[in-house]
C-alpha cells in the first residue's frame, strides 16, 4: 500500500537542554476534561451520503453544543468517509489539514468492455504529476493545474467496473481522474462511487465515528456522566499535527509564544529530526500540548548546535494566553 506525505513518520528526539514542566499549569492532552476537549478537539467524522460537508459539520456542532466547527476538505454530498471536523479553538488547524494528502477508494465505470491488463496499464500512467482541469460542477476556476498522484492501486475489476485506491495531493478531483483514465483508454468512463479513506493523519482506523455515534456518546455523557464514549469520539487536536516535526519548549517560553513571540533557541528543550528551514513545524509544551505551528527558521541540526537566534516563526497559535504564567519554576 502507498504512503501519503502527510502521514506520521518515525523521528528521533534530540535533547537541546534540560528542563522540567510544572504540573500546576497546562494539561496533558489525554487527560483534558471533556469541557476542554470541546474547546481543543477534533472529530474524525464518517460523513454520510446526503448532506454537504458544511451541513455535516453543522449537525455535529448542534449535537455537542459547540459554537464553532470547521471541516478540513470538502466532500460532495453523495461522497462518504473521513471528514475531520475541528472544534472551537482547534478550527484554525483546518487550514493545515486542507493542504494534507488524501486517499480515496472509488468505483470507476467504463463505457465499453476492455481487457483488464490494459486497464491496469492505463492506471499506472496516472501515477506521478498529472494535469487536471476541474470539472464543470466545481467551486474553483476551471484552468489547467498540476496535481500529484502518490499511488493508484487497482483492487478489483468486475466487467466494466474498476475498484481502485488512490492517494493524491489535496485538490485532486477523482471524478475528473476517472474521466481522464477513460479517455486514455478510448472507452470513456465516469466515477460511480467514492469514499475518502484518509485525510492527512486521519483515516478509517483513527476513531472514525458517525453522527449517530457522537449523538449516543453525548447522551451517555450528559445523562450518566459517562465520559468513555465521548472521549472516543473527540480526539485531542494534537492528533492533527502528528505528521509534523516538533520542537518542545520550556514552560517559561510558552506564554510569550501565545502572545505572538517567535520561538528562540534558548527556549527549546527538545527538537525532532526532520525539521528543515522554511518547513512547517509544531511547537509543543513538555506535556505534549500543541501551542502553535509555524515556519522553521533553522533545521534540527542548527537548533541543536546554536546558542541563540530565532528557530520558529509562528503562524497559528492555539493555546490561550495565560495558560502558563510568564515565568515558572518546575521545582516549586
Amino acid at each position: 500500500m502507498g504512503k501519503l506525505p502527510f502521514e506520521k513518520e518515525k523521528r528521533e528526539l534530540i535533547e537541546v537542554r534540560q528542563s522540567e514542566t510544572n504540573e500546576r499549569f497546562g494539561q496533558y492532552p489525554d487527560k483534558r476534561p471533556v469541557e476542554l476537549l470541546l474547546k481543543y478537539g477534533i472529530v474524525n467524522l464518517d460523513k454520510p451520503p446526503g448532506p454537504t460537508s458544511h451541513q455535516a459539520s453543522y449537525y455535529l456542532s448542534r449535537i455537542i453544543g459547540v459554537d464553532k466547527a470547521g471541516h478540513s476538505g470538502t466532500l460532495d454530498p453523495k461522497v462518504t468517509g473521513c471528514l475531520p471536523v475541528s472544534l472551537n479553538k482547534a478550527t484554525k488547524i483546518a487550514n493545515l489539514l486542507l493542504k494534507s494528502g488524501k486517499e480515496y477508494i472509488t468505483v470507476m465505470h467504463l463505457h465499453s468492455d476492455i481487457e483488464p491488463e490494459r486497464i491496469k496499464n492505463a492506471c499506472r500512467k496516472f501515477v506521478g504529476t498529472i494535469e487536471q482541469v476541474p470539472p464543470i460542477k466545481s467551486a474553483v476556476k476551471r484552468v489547467k493545474r498540476k496535481r500529484e498522484i502518490y499511488y493508484l492501486e487497482v483492487l478489483e475489476i468486475d466487467g466494466r467496473d474498476v475498484l481502485f485506491r488512490v492517494g493524491c495531493e489535496a485538490g485532486t478531483y477523482i471524478r475528473k481522474l476517472c474521466h481522464d483514465i477513460g479517455a486514455s483508454l478510448g472507452t470513456g468512463a465516469h466515477m460511480a462511487q467514492l469514499r475518502r479513506t484518509k485525510s492527512g493523519p486521519f483515516n478509517e482506523n483513527t476513531n472514525l465515528v458517525s453522527l449517530q455515534d457522537v449523538s449516543d456518546a453525548w447522551h451517555y455523557y450528559k445523562t450518566q456522566g459517562n465520559e468513555r464514549f465521548i472521549r472516543h469520539c473527540i480526539q485531542p487536536m494534537e492528533k492533527a499535527v502528528e505528521f509534523l516535526p516538533k520542537v518542545y519548549v520550556m514552560d517559561s517560553t510558552i506564554d510569550p509564544v501565545c502572545h505572538g513571540t517567535p520561538v528562540n533557541v534558548p527556549g527549546i528543550v527538545k527538537a525532532e529530526t526532520g525539521i528543515i528551514k522554511d518547513g512547517i513545524v509544531a511547537v509543543m509544551s513538555l506535556k505534549g500540548e500543541l501551542i502553535a505551528y509555524g515556519k522553521a527558521a533553522m533545521s534540527t541540526e542548527e537548533i541543536a548546535k546554536s546558542k541563540r537566534g530565532c528557530a520558529v516563526k509562528t503562524d497559528s497559535v492555539f493555546m490561550s494566553e495565560g495558560t502558563y504564567p510568564k515565568y515558572t519554576k518546575s521545582e516549586e
